[in-house]
C-alpha cells in the first residue's frame, strides 16, 4: 500500500504540505542544487528522504536535537541518512548508510515532552566521504550523487503515464487513501519527482528504499517501482475480494442480530421474551424438583451456560434439551403401591383365566414387598409360546399394583444406543429407550415390560443384550449410566418383566439375571372359557354388535377350538370368533336378522370348511407309524413318524429335513432293535434283505432334537414286527443304545398338544413324574400317563397284540426273495 502519510508522529497542516506541487523547473533546481562540502549528518530510524519529497520528523535524541537546534539557527541546511537497523538507539559511523539527501528544515514545532517535530525537504543526493566529527554531532564531507535519465521521449512519457495510472488505481482501490492523493499524483509533470514521491510512500522495508534511492539509472528505478506498484495492485484486489464477501457475511449476521433484536424489543413490550421466558421456566422448574445433590449440581451449571449462550447457536438447542431431559426424569417421585393383596389378586383373576403359578408369584411379591415396604423389584421373564397373554399380563400386574405402565419392543433392535442412548455430541441425540420409558411414566416405580427380549440381535453398532445386563441386575441398576445423561440413575424400585419366547437365544449371563416363569399354552377347557369371558365380550364390542345380538355356545366354540384353530395361545381363536361377530354383523346390517346364537352346526356356514381333524387313529391303521410329542417355540404339537422297508440289502434313508440329533436317534434305534432281535421275534433277513425307509412328514419344517427317539424306536419296531402302534397313544423320551429312556423338557406343552390330537394316553419317561406333579390336574383332565425307563417296557405297551402279517413269513416271501436283486439266493 502506499502511505500519502507518513506514520511518524506530527502534525501535518493540509495535504498540500505533504504533497508540493511543483514545475520541472523548479525540481531540477531543487534536486541538482549543489551539495555543501561539510554537512551536519541526522540519522533516521525508520525513513528514507527522497529528493523534492516533503517528510514530518520527530527529534527526540540529545545529539539529533542539538543538531536541528544549531541548523535552524543557521541557514537551515542538513544532511539526512537512514540507520541500517532501525533498533539501534545510539547509531555510530559503521551504522549509517553512505548515500544520503540533502535537506532543508521548512518548520519547526516544539513538543509538550521537549522533544521537536521539524518538517523538511529533500534536495539533492549526496554521499558520505568520511566523518569529521561524532560530538555534538555528526559531521562528514560529502561530495555529490548524481542519476543518469537514460530514458526519454515517447517511451519516458508511456512509462510515466503507466505509472501515474497505477498509482491513481491503486488509490481509488484503499480505503485508507484519501481521493485527493489522485488528483495531485495526476498533477506532477517531473517524471523524476513522481517516481520520488511514489517511492518515498511505498508500503516496502527501509532496505528497499534505499536501494531505490542509491540506483543512479532512472530506467532501474522506474521498472523497480512498477513491480512495486503492481504487486499492491494484485494485493488490493484480493483484499477488496475478501472484503466484500466478510462485508457481506457481517451484513447477514448484522441483519439477522437487527431483526432477533427487534423482535426481542417487540417481546419485551407485550411481556413475552420468550428466551429469558423459557430459561426462567427451567429455572422455577428446577426449584420446585426433588433431585439428588449431583443431578442439581449439573442442571444449575447447564442452566448457567445456557444463559450465556445466545439463543441462534447451535449449542443452545443441545443444552436446553439436555436440562429439559434432566427435569422431566422422575428422580424421587415414586407412586404409592396398593399392598391390598384381595384386590390384586381379584385384578389378575378378572383380566386372565388359569396362569396361576404367575399369579402365585406376583402375589408373593406384594406379600413382601407389603412385609418389608422396601425391596429391589425382581426382574421377571414370562416364557412360553405366542398368544397365551404375556404382555397382557403385565399390564394387569401394572393395574393391580396400582402403578405406571410402560412398554417397548426389544424385537429386531441392533443397536446398542436403543439402551444406552447417544452421547450429547452427536447430532440429533436421544436417551436410551429405558430412559425415555421412565419420562413418559413420570413416576421412577413403573412396570416397564419389555417384549420379545429373546429377538434382540447385535453387530457393529453393539450388543444391546451387553447393555440390558446392567438394566436387569438388580445388584447395580440403582446406579445406571445413560450415556447421554452421563449421570447415575436408579432403576431399582422399577418392575421390569420381559417376554420370550424362546430361551436358547438369549445369552446366558442376561438369561441368569431374570426369574424364568414359564407360561404354558392353553387346554381347550381354559380356552373355552377365555373365549368366552374375554374374546367374544371383546369382538362383539369391536365389530358394532350389541351384548344380546350375539351368542356362541359351548359347543360352537368347542369346533372352533378344535377344527378351526391348533395353537398354544389364543390369537388364532380371536381371529375366528372375530370373523363370526362379522358375518353376523353383515347379517344385522342387512335386516337380515336381529340377534343369534351360534351352535356347532353354524360354524362352517361362517367359517367355513375345517381346517385341522383329528387324523391320529387313521394315520396309525398300517405298521410303521408312530406318533411322537414335540416342543416348538409356538407350544406342543403332535409329530408321526413314518416307516416303510423295500427289498434292499440293509440300508438306512432318513427324510423330512432332520437334524443330526435326530438322525443319530434313529441310529440308535435300528442298532438296539439289531441287538434284540430275537427277543423282540424280528428275522434276520429284516436287517439284510430289506431297506427301511425313516420318514416325518411336514418336510419343508426343519425337526431335531433328542426326544422323538422313543417314537422312531416304536416306528421301526412295528414295521420289523408287522404290529400296529396303538392309536390313542402319544410318547416321548430320548432313548440311549442300552434302551434307556432319558427325561426331556417341554412336558407340559407336550401333554396339552397330545389332548388336543384327541391322544388317550401319554407314554413319558420315568424321571418327567415331577413335570407332570407341576400339571393343573384339571389340564390333565382324562388323558392316562404312564411312566417307563426301559425301552422293553414301551414295546409291550405301545403295539397291537396280533400283527397284521407273519413277520418270519413276510420277510421270506419266496416271490419278493426271488425278485430282490440283493438277495443271498440270487449270488
Amino acid at each position: 500500500m502506499i502511505n500519502f502519510f507518513d506514520d511518524t508522529d506530527e502534525n501535518m497542516e493540509d495535504f498540500e504540505q505533504a504533497i508540493p506541487l511543483m514545475s520541472e523547473e523548479e525540481e531540477r533546481a531543487l534536486t541538482e542544487s549543489e551539495v555543501p562540502e561539510s554537512l551536519p549528518i541526522l540519522p533516521l530510524k525508520n525513513t528514507v528522504l527522497f529528493p523534492g519529497v516533503v517528510v514530518p520528523i520527530t527529534v527526540g535524541r540529545d545529539r539529533s536535537l542539538r543538531l536541528v537546534k544549531d541548523a535552524y539557527a543557521a541557514d537551515k541546511i542538513i544532511g539526512v541518512v537512514t540507520q541500517k537497523d532501525m533498533n539501534i538507539e545510539e547509531p555510530e559511523y559503521e551504522d549509517l548508510h553512505r548515500v544520503g539527501t540533502v535537506a532543508q528544515i521548512l518548520k519547526l514545532i516544539k513538543m509538550p515532552d521537549g522533544s521537536r517535530s521539524i518538517v523538511i525537504q529533500g534536495k539533492s543526493l549526496f554521499q558520505i566521504k568520511e566523518f569529521t566529527e561524532e560530538q555534538p554531532y555528526f559531521k562528514a564531507t560529502t561530495v555529490s550523487f548524481p542519476k543518469q535519465m537514460d530514458i526519454e521521449g515517447v517511451e519516458l512519457d508511456a512509462s510515466v503515464r503507466n505509472i501515474k495510472e497505477t498509482a491513481v488505481n491503486i488509490i481509488n482501490k484503499s480505503p485508507n487513501i484519501p481521493s485527493e492523493a489522485a488528483v495531485a499524483v495526476n498533477n506532477i509533470n517531473s517524471p523524476v519527482f513522481l517516481l520520488n514521491f511514489i517511492a518515498s510512500n511505498l508500503n516496502v522495508d527501509l532496505t528497499e528504499k534505499q536501494r531505490l534511492l542509491e540506483q543512479q539509472e532512472f530506467s532501474a528505478n522506474l521498472r523497480d517501482i512498477m513491480n512495486f506498484l503492481e504487486q499492491e495492485l494484485q494485493v488490493l484486489d484480493v483484499s477488496e475480494r475478501i472484503r466484500s464477501k466478510v462485508k457481506s457475511d457481517i451484513d447477514d449476521q448484522q441483519r439477522e442480530f437487527f431483526l432477533r433484536q427487534q423482535m426481542k424489543a417487540i417481546q419485551e413490550e407485550l411481556g413475552e421474551d420468550a428466551e429469558q421466558q423459557d430459561i426462567q421456566k427451567l429455572k422455577n422448574k428446577l426449584e420446585g424438583k426433588t433431585l439428588p445433590d449431583y443431578a442439581r449440581e449439573v442442571a444449575e451449571k447447564e442452566l448457567q451456560r445456557l444463559e450465556m449462550t445466545p439463543n441462534a447457536s447451535p449449542n443452545y438447542g443441545i443444552i436446553h434439551s439436555y436440562v429439559e431431559w434432566i427435569l422431566d426424569l422422575p428422580w424421587n417421585e415414586y407412586s404409592k403401591d396398593k399392598l391390598d393383596l384381595a384386590y390384586a389378586k381379584s385384578i389378575l383373576n378378572e383380566d386372565h383365566y388359569g396362569l396361576e403359578k404367575v399369579k402365585k408369584r406376583i402375589i408373593e411379591y406384594l406379600a413382601v414387598l407389603k412385609l418389608k415396604d422396601d425391596m429391589k423389584a425382581p426382574i421377571l421373564c414370562f416364557y412360553g409360546p405366542p398368544g397365551v397373554g404375556k404382555t397382557s399380563l403385565g399390564k394387569s400386574i401394572a393395574r393391580a399394583l396400582d402403578r405406571e405402565f410402560e412398554r417397548f419392543s426389544l424385537g429386531g433392535i441392533r443397536d446398542e444406543a436403543e439402551i444406552r442412548g447417544h452421547r450429547r455430541t452427536y447430532i440429533g441425540a436421544l436417551p436410551g429407550r429405558i430412559l425415555r420409558a421412565m419420562k413418559k411414566a413420570g413416576k421412577g416405580n413403573p412396570v416397564i415390560m419389555l417384549d420379545e427380549i429373546d429377538k434382540v440381535g447385535a453387530d457393529y453398532r453393539g450388543d444391546p443384550t451387553s447393555a440390558l445386563l446392567e438394566v436387569l441386575d438388580p445388584e447395580q441398576n440403582d446406579t445406571f449410566s445413560d450415556n447421554y445423561l452421563e449421570l447415575e440413575y436408579d432403576l431399582s424400585k422399577v418392575l421390569f418383566i420381559a417376554t420370550a419366547n424362546n430361551l436358547d437365544t438369549i445369552p446366558a449371563p442376561l438369561r441368569d439375571r431374570m426369574e424364568i416363569i414359564p407360561i404354558s399354552g392353553y387346554t381347550q377347557e381354559e380356552k373355552t372359557q377365555i373365549a368366552k369371558n374375554y374374546l367374544l365380550p371383546k369382538q362383539i364390542s369391536e365389530n358394532g354388535l350389541k351384548k344380546n345380538q350375539l351368542t356362541i355356545d359351548d359347543t360352537g366354540l368347542a369346533k372352533i377350538i378344535e377344527e378351526y384353530t391348533r395353537e398354544s395361545g389364543v390369537r388364532n381363536l380371536d381371529r375366528e370368533i372375530a370373523s363370526v361377530c362379522r358375518g353376523i354383523a353383515a347379517k344385522v346390517a342387512l335386516d337380515e336378522i336381529s340377534e343369534a346364537t351360534i351352535e356347532a352346526s353354524d360354524i362352517e356356514e361362517l367359517l367355513g370348511k375345517p381346517k385341522f381333524q383329528k387324523d391320529t387313529a387313521e394315520r396309525t391303521q398300517v405298521p410303521g407309524v408312530a406318533t411322537g410329542l414335540a416342543w416348538t417355540p409356538f407350544g406342543g404339537d403332535i409329530l408321526f413318524i413314518e416307516a416303510s422297508v423295500s427289498p434292499g440289502n440293509g440300508k438306512l434313508h432318513i427324510t423330512g429335513q432332520l437334524g443330526d440329533v435326530m438322525k443319530e436317534s434313529a441310529q440308535l434305534a435300528l442298532s438296539y432293535l439289531k441287538a434284540h432281535s430275537k427277543d423282540l421275534g424280528i428275522t434276520e433277513n429284516a436287517f439284510t434283505q430289506w431297506d427301511i425307509h425313516l420318514h416325518v412328514p411336514a418336510g419343508a419344517t426343519p425337526k431335531d432334537g433328542p426326544s422323538a427317539g422313543v417314537s422312531i424306536m416304536s416306528a421301526l419296531a412295528s414295521i420289523y414286527t408287522q404290529r400296529k402302534v396303538k392309536g390313542d397313544i402319544a410318547l416321548t423320551g430320548e432313548i440311549t443304545l442300552r434302551g434307556l429312556v432319558l427325561p426331556v423338557g417341554g412336558i407340559k406343552e407336550k401333554v396339552l398338544a397330545a389332548k388336543r390330537a384327541g391322544i388317550h394316553e401319554v407314554v413319558l419317561p420315568s424321571k418327567n413324574e415331577k413335570d407332570v406333579a407341576e400339571i393343573e390336574q384339571e389340564v390333565i383332565g382324562d388323558l392316562t400317563i404312564s411312566y417307563v425307563e426301559q425301552m422293553d417296557q414301551v414295546l409291550p405297551k405301545l403295539l397291537e397284540d396280533t400283527p397284521i402279517n407273519d413277520p418270519y413269513e413276510f420277510f421270506k416271501r419266496p416271490e419278493i426273495a426271488k425278485n430282490n436283486p440283493y438277495s443271498h439266493s440270487n449270488k
